[in-house]
């Protein structure tokens, strides 16, 4: 148990989270040497990632960032609702997704396929996290930071209950019971 109380272990250390994220900034420079990258995070949960991962890259990108719900006000989840739209022009343009967690995959291959409407030279994504058993949608990503299990974690720009975002490792977070329950079948 931790200081946090929901929180019941780190799952991932800052130590690892960084390693990891100049590991992928470097395969992500060697991929798009040359080319006009848009790197677009989407908040509020790949906020973190996505900035360490933009210092990690070296190469001139443009940084963008959309917001996306499926949840509205409750705790399930529904159909993706566009929050905060980018401001960049994309057309002829590679644009690469950062995304804090990939589960179902609903939320980023709705935004992927939306913003595969401008026109980019390519639309690619980096997640920090995968739940491979978990994804249902079709969304294979170009970059994963870690595979992980079915547990909801928070920490480093991720929330539960949007808290705990600014720590800077990754936790497995304690459900009740009920929830936990209801979140397994």
């Amino acid at each position: 148990m931790t200081a946090h109380g929901e929180l019941a272990r780190v799952m991932l250390t800052s130590r690892q989270i960084d390693v990891r994220v100049q590991q992928l900034g470097a395969e992500i420079t060697r991929d798009y040497r040359d080319r006009d990258l848009v790197i677009i995070g989407v908040l509020k949960g790949a906020a973190a990632f996505t900035v360490d991962l933009a210092r990690a890259v070296d190469l001139p990108v443009v940084m963008d960032w959309a917001a996306v719900s499926t949840y509205g006000r409750g705790s399930t989840a529904g159909e993706p609702q566009l929050l905060k739209d980018i401001g960049e022009e994309l057309t002829g343009r590679d644009v690469l997704v950062v995304e804090d967690i990939l589960d179902t995959g609903t939320t980023l291959s709705w935004l992927m396929a939306r913003l595969r409407g401008q026109d980019p030279a390519s639309v690619n994504c980096c997640v920090l996290l995968r739940k491979p058993h978990a994804v249902a949608e079709l969304v294979e990503p170009r970059y994963v930071g870690f595979d992980i299990t079915e547990h909801w974690v928070a920490g480093y720009g991720i929330d539960y209950a949007e808290r705990h975002r600014n720590l800077r490792d990754i936790y497995e977070v304690r459900l009740p019971s009920a929830v936990k329950s209801a979140s397994s079948s």
